[in-house]
């Protein structure tokens, strides 16, 4: 072998070891370094959004086994690669640590490989010029300060400190309304005056790009907040409005241009406290913004898709929040619609807030629980039935084994009971709320609760279940009186199928129930137990006599006999089948209680309570209804036990 061969191989050699070397080399460079063109522009929310999303993805699918990694380090890589995906599938479910994950991690690509710097922070939002700011930049650096101090009730400390959610007239509108302007939060923020760090300027900007990239746009604080919901595309123009007035009225297109007009794309709302708010200060920008979060904020635990056969969509998100989803053609535009309900907050002492008469409130809705009594709660939506609901599980006896029906999960209830024996079912594309209820008879529950009675099969069979198939039952009603709910569940008994006859269906309905709790919401949102209703079955009376034998003529008898006929035909047509009483009402902003409960009742409460709660529960009856009261009970349910005791005897002699 010659020289030259020996040169020539080595030559190949250094060249193959150094493109190797090099392969190896940009791979890793290209893991963990970026290298940014800077121009005008490259301090943008828009570059800088290109940028997280390219680098993200880059981490998320970049083969570790290429890199030349230890195992250890492999093992390492790998780990934190699974980490990163879960938590961006994660976030866009409403999960708070997976978006607390991915945004501290965007922050570090901004800060460590994308150079932001105090010295350029601002052309992506202008801090230091505070009179170019728009209300958003100033409402979105007013809640990351609040949330530093109040966490999650940092809008609930900023409306309540500033009186926001009060009735106002805004300019253009004949008629005041709940709105939080552009105006109040300009002035809020200099009135708070904030001093803000580079990190707190980069936190954010890192907001801001998360709420575009993963999260839902506009929304994404105030969705956390802990108020009691959230609504958007609900108010201002659809699309397909404005192109029909495109030919007609140019003037008005050009008012909608200018954002004189609000779209539906400028729509959000909060539900807080009862009162519906407009947040005329966020919007989404653009009707395909609003469309990206209503196609994604529905979207956990794979519900199904959301198509324009089937326009409408409801599930729960991670957090426990109820989502409903519409879009057309089933909506005239895209919406969706959040309720939260924060279970920490569900108790009946919480949802009274120390009104006058309200410890004798709360000790009679805790007494009706004990006492095992079938209760209905009514009201109109947002009144707060599901959080009564939730406050009055409390007081159900630890030994009873409960057992729940909702159309989407709401209560939540084993988050609060962890030690207790619950279930919740909920209906589903393929099982209906009926099968689900048919299910829950074979599951050994005590009591069947049922988040809300909207159906005719569900009617029916709460019925039926609240006499044979448990102990008691709680449910939700959106009727507006007694007598309304006591109609809607006969018709739903004979639409079901479950009876022909009109009385024959009452007659069952109102035997079952025993007491509706009626809450409403007033004009300004405050939310309050209206009253507290009795049913009272009315015994029917053989009142038919034998008369007519005593009567010596045929004319006598003949009277005698219609008389019969007389009251038959009352009976049929106009019989009543109930009669109902307040045991509690509000009124002049107090609680009172009225009406005493019905001795059988009374009766039968007692004996569904132990004898601690017994005895409280005599002291109470004394309290509110007399002494008398007390004894008559008493000397019944002594009765009752001695016939009881005799019947046991009876039987043991005879076996």
């Amino acid at each position: 072998m010659t020289i030259t061969n020996i040169i020539l191989i080595l030559v190949v050699i250094a060249i193959a070891g150094y493109a190797i070397y090099h392969s190896i080399k940009k791979k890793q460079t290209a893991e963990v370094e970026v290298q940014v063109d800077v121009d005008d522009k490259t301090y943008t929310i828009e570059k800088m959004i290109e940028f997280v999303k390219k680098r993200l993805d880059e981490i998320t699918k970049i083969n570790l086994y290429d890199i030349g990694l230890s195992e250890e380090e492999l093992k390492r890589r790998k780990n934190k690669k699974y980490e990163l995906k879960k938590a961006l599938k994660g976030c866009t479910y409403g999960d708070v640590n997976d978006k607390k994950y991915v945004k501290e991690l965007i922050f570090d690509l901004l800060e460590k490989e994308y150079g932001v710097t105090e010295s350029n922070i601002s052309k992506a939002i202008p801090f230091d010029i505070p009179s170019i700011l728009t209300a958003q930049d100033k409402f979105d650096i007013l809640i990351y300060s609040y949330k530093k101090e109040f966490g999650y009730e940092a809008l609930t400390e900023l409306i309540k400190k500033y009186n926001l959610a009060t009735l106002k007239y805004v300019e253009g509108e004949t008629k005041p309304s709940y709105v939080i302007t552009c105006n109040e939060i300009e002035e809020i923020y200099e009135k708070e005056n904030i001093v803000l760090t580079f990190s707190d300027k980069l936190s954010v900007v890192v907001q801001r790009i998360y709420q575009h990239y993963k999260g839902y746009s506009s929304i994404d604080e105030v969705r956390d907040m802990n108020i009691d919901g959230i609504s958007g595309g609900v108010s201002g123009l659809p699309e397909s409005f404005l192109s029909q007035v495109a030919q007609a009225d140019g003037d008005y297109l050009e008012q909608v241009a200018e954002h004189k007009v609000p779209r539906a794309c400028d729509s959000i709302w909060i539900f807080f406290q009862g009162k519906s708010i407009r947040l005329e200060f966020l919007s989404f920008g653009t009707e395909a913004e609003l469309k990206r979060v209503c196609q994604n904020i529905y979207k956990y635990n794979n519900p199904g898709q959301l198509s324009d056969t089937n326009g409408y969509k409801i599930n729960e998100m991670k957090d426990g929040s109820r989502v409903v989803v519409v879009r057309p053609s089933f909506s005239e535009t895209w919406a969706f619609f959040v309720r939260k309900f924060d279970v920490k907050r569900s108790t009946l002492e919480q949802w009274f807030k120390g009104e006058p008469g309200c410890d004798d409130s709360i000790e009679l809705l805790k007494y009706l629980v004990k006492g095992a009594r079938i209760i209905s709660i009514t009201g109109e939506q947002g009144c707060g039935k599901t959080t009564m609901l939730m406050g009055m599980i409390e007081n159900i006896y630890e030994t009873m084994n409960i057992r729940v029906q909702e159309t989407a999960f709401e209560l939540h209830l084993r988050k609060i009971y962890p030690t207790r024996n619950i279930l919740t079912f909920r209906e589903t594309e393929t099982i209906s709320g009926q099968e689900g209820l048919d299910v829950q008879k074979k599951t050994d529950g005590s009591v069947n609760i049922i988040g809300e009675v909207a159906t005719d099969p569900v009617a029916s069979w709460m019925i039926q279940a609240a006499q044979v198939a448990s102990k008691f039952t709680l449910f939700t009603h959106h009727a507006k009186t007694f007598p309304n709910l006591v109609t809607a569940l006969r018709n739903s008994m004979l639409r079901a199928g479950v009876f022909k006859n009109e009385k024959t269906a009452e007659e069952q309905v109102v035997q079952v129930l025993n007491f509706d709790i009626h809450l409403t919401k007033d004009f300004k949102g405050k939310r309050f137990v209206e009253r507290i209703t009795e049913c009272i079955p009315v015994e029917e009376k053989n009142e038919y006599t034998f008369d007519h034998r005593k009567e010596s003529t045929l004319e006598g008898k003949f009277d005698k006999f219609f008389d019969n006929a007389t009251r038959y035909f009352e009976k049929i047509t106009d019989r009543q089948l109930y009669t109902y009483r307040n045991i509690l009402e509000y009124v002049d902003g107090e609680y009172i209680i009225t009406n005493p409960i019905t001795e059988q009742n009374l009766k039968e409460m007692r004996v569904n309570m132990d004898e601690i709660d017994l005895e409280k529960f005599d002291k109470f009856i004394e309290k509110h209804w007399g002494n008398e009261t007390k004894k008559t009970i008493a000397v019944a349910a002594g009765e009752e036990t001695k016939k009881r005791g005799r019947k046991a005897k009876t039987s043991a002699e005879n076996q």
